[in-house]
């Protein structure tokens, strides 16, 4: 991601914190408070309405309801069938021998527990204790768990020591889910989470999001990537109308 990219990033999260503290915005403040043109912050505004993430309203906007997701443990018992497939779908990509980056998330462990019972010859870098131990029951599989600030209701970790940790390694493959994907990129409603993420998929060469059809066209509190920073979605079923042309523009592989 390039430092446009990322500055505009850093601002939408911004813009999503001061909404998380006062219901609305106004652009003078905000521009005061970011440093940057007032016209900045109104095509700011404009994307992040496009996304459905505020509403506008003359000289600013309010914030609209953020999807929050539960407990990831609820999670892993939702859609168990259809996180199942693309589980069994991702695993066809690894390799004896490769080198796996997995996050976090209830569709990356149904992947973890396939090479759990399958794997073979792995290393497996994550930043999820939950992943860490259910992987390690393979003896087949050598682990590498990120250190970090522990975040207990994903069983996961974040912070800049997870990815500092991270930028050492070079990965075959890089699995990752995410809270949600729009045309705009993946969405996560965890700051820290969408740190990490971002660092996995710059370290990998193969770089694969897993998504059921749940998380089509959801939007959370950030953009955590744009659609270009990976290379094949894995779902359930094939997504439609401005998502899955947005999908194709960036080169993204949709496997279903």
């Amino acid at each position: 991601m390039g430092r446009s990219a990322r500055n505009k990033v850093a601002r939408h999260k911004r813009i999503m914190e001061a909404l998380q503290v006062n219901a609305a915005v106004r652009v003078g403040e905000l521009a005061e408070a970011l440093g940057v043109s007032g016209e900045t912050i109104r095509r700011d505004l404009s994307e992040l309405g496009n996304e459905g993430a505020v509403s506008r309203t003359f000289g600013g906007a309010v914030a609209k309801p953020v999807l929050h997701e539960p407990n990831w443990r609820v999670r892993h018992d939702a859609l168990r069938a259809e996180r199942g497939i693309i589980a069994e779908l991702a695993f066809k990509l690894v390799h004896p021998g490769d080198v796996l980056i997995l996050e976090t998330g209830s569709t990356v462990m149904h992947l973890a527990e396939a090479l759990a019972n399958n794997g073979r010859d792995l290393s497996v870098i994550t930043s999820s204790l939950e992943v860490a131990l259910v992987l390690g029951r393979n003896n087949a599989i050598e682990v590498h768990l990120c250190p970090g600030i522990l975040d207990a209701r994903e069983g996961s970790v974040v912070g800049a020591e997870a990815e500092d940790f991270l930028e050492r390694y070079n990965a075959t493959t890089a699995f990752v889910g995410s809270t949600g994907i729009t045309t705009a990129g993946l969405q996560e409603s965890h700051t820290g989470i969408a740190a990490v993420k971002c660092t996995m998929l710059s370290r990998a060469k193969k770089r694969v999001v897993l998504l059921d059809h749940s998380k089509f066209d959801q939007t959370s509190l950030v953009t955590a990537c744009p659609l270009t920073d990976f290379d094949v979605m894995i779902s359930d079923r094939p997504p439609g109308g401005d998502l899955a042309a947005a999908l194709e523009a960036a080169g993204v592989s949709v496997v279903t």
